[in-house]
């Protein structure tokens, strides 16, 4: 099987990638760049029609099969083409190349030999997808382990490879399965020739223990028959030794004691779904991938609720609740700022009425008040300057008397307003007293304003002040 030989027209052999009981994978090339990988059953057909049963089962399968990829799932194969090997009458599937290592090869140097938690998650949930989009069209995989699993170095997803298993009737399956290399990932019904929805659940959940601990539950230990037999015993009897103890052992030395132990914190609900899915009797675990791809979900939301935990015990889901409503209300208190106006004046809080009307009112005394002054100081200015020239200084000069004296005469000769020239004192005078009751007048409004102004001002605090009361 190993030799090189001609695929089918336009499919150029490359060599093979691996040989196994369920058949050989080649490397195949179609005309052009285009890589794929080719997986020939061990079975040979005799005649390419209806009356050779095996090439009946075969396109019946292969018509199974290729309802996977009527919908495209990036953690699934696609499958290209399949046939009848030109040479040796082969039946065969035509698969995508993955360029990537599958997860035996991450499992080994220089890779860690456990995954990080976090990897591991993104395995388990990929996986299941995968599971659960078969299962919903009705395709058990059957032949489901580390090998067949690659992780995708273009997408950084993890693939489900091979479906080799899937199209081999029941008789070639029970065969097969005897393989050594596949009994560790067996269920054990499948070591009957059993293949159901609930045995590729088992393999699914053995991957997940060997990638948590560095190994599957019953390894294989012995050669030939007898080390097989203890596998499919321990399958089928055997306790799953604690994936907690074995994960601890299984720690890399070199890893910093912090990471140590953050990567003993795996998720109770893992350790749950892992134990459920290794169950022995196939009704005691999930039914098929969407309720296992089911399961996952709920137990991702249930790790951001606050209940993962160690295994023994969980988050506290009151202290996650508290911190929930303390984010809240900084998130409330950041929109409050983020919408709040960016004044260019800095005003006194006691100054600004919480009424935008106060405000305006508030505004009108002011500039009221301002105008009021204005006045006061032209009055007085004015008053200084007329009460100077009404009274001479006592160091004038005769020359300023004379023609202050003249400029007197000739206001009294032509007076404003035919003013009698005996009156002009009385009548300054008059108007002296005059600006100085404006003034004082001017003054008493301008306090009369500014205690309006503050009243209106207290009254708005005050009226703020209740209504943040009453909020509350």
């Amino acid at each position: 099987m190993s030799k090189v030989f001609t695929i089918a027209e336009g499919l150029e052999n490359l060599g093979a990638l691996r040989t196994g009981g369920q058949g050989s994978v080649y490397k195949g090339k179609r005309t052009g760049t285009i890589y794929s990988a080719v997986k020939l059953i061990p079975t040979p057909i005799h005649t390419e029609s209806g009356d050779d049963k095996n090439y009946r089962n075969f396109q019946n399968e292969v018509a199974k099969l290729q309802k996977v990829n009527e919908i495209p799932n990036p953690n699934i194969v696609k499958i290209l083409s399949s046939g009848v090997t030109e040479s040796g009458s082969f039946p065969y599937i035509e698969m995508e190349y993955i360029d990537g290592p599958d997860l035996n090869e991450l499992l080994a140097p220089p890779h860690d030999k456990i995954f990080a938690i976090k990897e591991l998650l993104k395995v388990a949930d990929q996986l299941s997808c995968a599971l659960a989009h078969c299962h919903n069209v009705g395709v058990k995989h059957g032949d489901i382990k580390s090998n067949n699993v690659k992780y995708n170095i273009h997408t950084g997803n993890y693939v489900l490879l091979d479906f080799g298993l899937a199209i081999m009737s029941e008789e070639q399956r029970r065969t097969s399965i005897r393989h050594a290399g596949a009994a560790e990932f067996m269920a054990p019904e499948q070591h009957e020739g059993k293949m159901l929805m609930q045995t590729d659940v088992y393999s699914y959940g053995v991957i997940l223990y060997e990638l948590l601990t560095g190994d599957v539950p019953f390894p294989l230990t012995g050669e030939g028959d007898t080390g097989r037999n203890a596998v499919m015993l321990g399958h089928m009897e055997g306790e799953v030794p604690d994936p907690i103890k074995a994960r601890k052992l299984a720690l890399p030395e070199e890893w910093p004691e912090q990471k140590m132990r953050q990567e003993m914190q795996v998720p109770a609900w893992l350790l749950n779904l892992i134990s459920k899915c290794l169950q022995k009797k196939p009704e005691d675990r999930y039914a098929d991938g969407q309720e296992l791809h089911d399961a996952i979900i709920s137990g991702s939301i249930s790790a951001a609720q606050g209940t993962v935990g160690t295994g023994i015990a969980g988050i506290s889901k009151a202290n996650i609740d508290a911190l929930k409503a303390e984010n809240k209300r900084l998130q409330e208190q950041v929109l409050e700022l983020q919408s709040a106006e960016v004044s260019t004046e800095v005003i006194s809080a006691e100054s600004v009425p919480a009424d935008p009307s106060k405000m305006l009112i508030s505004k009108l005394a002011f500039n009221g008040l301002v105008a009021l002054l204005v006045l006061f100081v032209g009055f007085s200015v004015y008053a200084a300057f007329y009460k100077k020239d009404a009274r001479l200084p006592n160091n004038a000069t005769q020359q300023d008397t004379t023609q202050q004296n003249t400029g007197d005469t000739a206001r009294m000769e032509n007076p404003q307003g035919d003013m009698p020239a005996n009156g002009f004192y009385e009548e300054r005078q008059r108007r002296a007293d005059s600006l100085k009751h404006v003034r004082d007048s001017l003054i008493k409004a301008s306090i009369d304003s500014t205690a309006r102004a503050a009243r209106a001002a207290q009254a708005a605090k005050d009226s703020a002040t209740i209504d943040t009361s009453g909020n509350q």
